[in-house]
């Protein structure tokens, strides 16, 4: 028998001496970590999606989402929104009719002078308020640095830089100094101050809350400006590069006191109601050409029997010739031999 089994080929002892081990491919190579693995693993309790709302009692419902750590829903949709600014001017200034022309050495201009002094007191006590948030505010200052503001507003405004005029402008105040912008050509130069810009008017008011508080300075200036107005064909509707013109403003600037980053922007502009109405810019047409119509010639009593006898020879002169064509048409005709 061992003769037999020696007598077998290589390959096949091989096969005889192959054991068959079974081993599990689900253990884990490593045992060592074998609790903390498991640990990896949380069983979670899948929600019932067939389940309806409309099936479970209020206790069921209450019970359900707190176990989700699920809020009630609420009735209302609260946003939150920011307020940058107010929407207007309160209590604004009213300016005295004829300021910049009347003296204060005559009686209207010492009237005037008088009213000022009287409405000075509230003014004191807004800007005592500003000063509680900004220590170092100024009246005398900050006419200096609110016509800084007024010409950077205008030069951007000038020159249709829509993104950096807004850190000089207010949002109730950007639009409407950039309607009808559009298409036109503005050249806008400030020359001189004729009388130094000086603060008339301050005011401070409280939005929803006590805490949101906003400051109004109404600042007077009496400058020297340059305006011209092109449009889009390079005509000029309004003002002269070459004159100058005398500029009275009371311009209103506003402030997020409440806000630590708030700064004073350009927020309007006050134009008294005794100012008389500006007038429109003249806008010039083409104009089409029209056909010239010629009138009629009154004829005399010799003209018209004239007139009505070449008439006369005309519609005889049509009916020969309607008659000849007639019998030439007949004499054209083929004749048909029977």
């Amino acid at each position: 028998m061992a003769t037999r089994v020696g007598m077998l080929l290589p390959g096949m002892q091989n096969m005889l001496q192959m054991q068959q081990v079974r081993n599990r491919q689900t253990k884990h190579w490593k045992p060592e970590f074998k609790r903390l693995r498991k640990q990896k693993y949380v069983k979670i309790e899948l929600p019932n999606l067939r389940e309806k709302a409309e099936d479970l009692s209020k206790e069921e419902m209450r019970s359900r989402m707190k176990e989700r750590g699920v809020l009630p829903p609420r009735p209302w949709m609260e946003r939150p929104f920011h307020i940058s600014c107010t929407g207007g001017i309160f209590e604004a200034y009213v300016p005295p009719e004829g300021d910049g022309k009347k003296s204060i050495i005559s009686t209207s201009g010492a009237k005037q002078k008088f009213e000022f002094l009287e409405k000075k007191s509230k003014s004191l006590m807004a800007v005592r308020k500003i000063r509680s948030y900004e220590e170092s505010f100024s009246t005398d200052d900050f006419g200096a640095e609110a016509q800084e503001i007024y010409i950077a507003a205008h030069t951007h405004m000038a020159a249709k830089e829509k993104y950096k005029i807004r850190e000089f402008v207010s949002e109730r105040c950007y639009p409407e100094m950039m309607h009808n912008v559009k298409d036109k050509t503005i050249h806008w130069r400030f020359l001189q101050s004729l009388e130094p810009p000086r603060v008339v008017h301050a005011r401070v008011t409280e939005v929803i809350t006590k805490e949101n508080q906003f400051a109004q300075v109404t600042v007077r200036f009496h400058t020297q400006q340059m305006l011209a107005i092109y449009d889009r064909f390079g005509r000029l509707m309004h003002g002269s590069e070459i004159l100058t013109k005398d500029v009275l403003e009371y311009v209103v600037f506003e402030k997020h006191i409440s806000n630590e980053y708030g700064k004073w922007r350009l927020h309007d502009k006050i134009i008294p109601d005794w100012l008389p109405a500006k007038q429109p810019a003249p806008i010039t047409y083409r104009i089409a050409d029209e056909p010239i119509e010629e009138t009629p010639k009154e004829l005399s009593a010799g003209e018209q029997t004239k007139q009505l006898e070449s008439g006369s020879d005309q519609h005889l002169t049509t009916a020969t010739v309607a008659a000849t064509s007639q019998q030439v048409e007949t004499t054209t005709k083929p004749t048909v031999a029977l």
